[in-house]
């Protein structure tokens, strides 16, 4: 950050959350960077969140996530990646003032997150659970190539470790897998679930929790159920898409959003659905058909705050980590 300055970044903001602001800055040589300056209320926390997310994606380098390129904390505390010239899914799904968003655009997306998703998952020395994939925290480069972003609440989950509780709950309401949402455990299939919703939005052009409060997954299911797919896809792109992808995609969110963690596929096997391998695919649908009848389908207003003490054992089998 010694090639500009603080002030440099005044009228930059292109966004924020609750513990961080992101600007646009420029480089010398003109490459366009995203400036992450973290916002949270003591410098102790500021720099516990910076070391962390520091420590997460300082050594993650693929296509599908977003590229570290400096860090600085000469007055604050600053992460800098390259700039995703094209902005989230989310505003390039939900921009009502622009034409909607080309089926094989949100299928490449849908693909390309998936791959990010699964090096987190399996190709890190040490598995990432992002614990906030959703569509604003995915976003697009030049090309439209998709980057896993902001990993701020990630944690990493330990090769021994089945999974692993946290507190306080945090994320985003509508993407939240019942078990962290209930009891604050976070595995490889939190994450799972939460890229099934993104699926969904993809999908959709829906919002994972709509004006009404009426969540995506409640609304998606029951179309999910009777093979009714087409009733979920953006009614803006009327005839244009491919059925085939359509199914792909469908299949995947559906394994992907079950209550049940054991029930959800791995993302090695959301991906394999997704690129087309139909032997993989036909499995998971036996899996998917046996189990049907053995899991209640619920959305988020079923969830009892009254039962956060309850037995977890029917989750998991393993011992828990925090």
């Amino acid at each position: 950050m010694t090639a500009f300055s603080r002030k440099d970044l005044a009228g930059n903001l292109v966004g924020k959350g609750g513990s961080a602001e992101v600007y646009r800055g420029v480089l010398e040589d003109g490459q366009a960077i995203a400036v992450k300056r973290i916002a949270l209320a003591s410098s102790e926390e500021q720099e516990r969140d910076f070391l962390t997310e520091l420590g997460t994606v300082g050594h993650v380098h693929h296509p599908n996530v977003s590229l570290l390129v400096g860090c600085c904390i000469e007055l604050g505390f600053y992460l800098i990646f390259e700039f995703a010239s094209n902005g989230s899914v989310s505003s390039n799904i939900h921009d009502e003032s622009s034409p909607p968003l080309e089926w094989k655009s949100r299928y490449e997306i849908a693909l390309g997150s998936a791959r990010g998703l699964h090096y987190l998952h399996k190709g890190c020395q040490r598995r990432i659970i992002h614990r906030d994939i959703k569509a604003s925290n995915i976003l697009l480069d030049h090309n439209f190539e998709p980057q896993i972003s902001d990993f701020g609440l990630a944690k990493w989950l330990p090769s021994e470790w089945s999974y692993r509780t946290v507190k306080p709950i945090e994320g985003t309401f509508g993407c939240l897998a019942p078990e962290y949402f209930m009891y604050g455990i976070v595995h490889e299939k939190t994450d799972v679930f939460a890229f099934g919703v993104f699926l969904l939005e993809i999908i959709s052009g829906r919002k994972p929790v709509d004006v009404s409060h009426k969540n995506l997954v409640s609304w998606a299911k029951p179309y999910l159920r009777d093979g009714t797919i087409r009733m979920l896809l953006d009614s803006r792109l009327e005839e244009h898409y491919d059925y085939e992808q359509l199914h792909k995609l469908t299949f995947a969110a559906s394994l992907c959003i079950r209550a049940a963690p054991a029930s959800r596929p791995s993302m090695t096997e959301v991906l394999n659905i997704i690129e087309g391998n139909e032997i993989l695919q036909d499995e998971l649908k036996m899996l998917s058909e046996d189990k049907e009848d053995e899991e209640e389908s619920w959305g988020f207003e079923d969830l009892d705050y009254s039962d956060e003490e309850s037995d977890t054992s029917s989750l998991w089998t393993a011992s828990s980590h925090s």
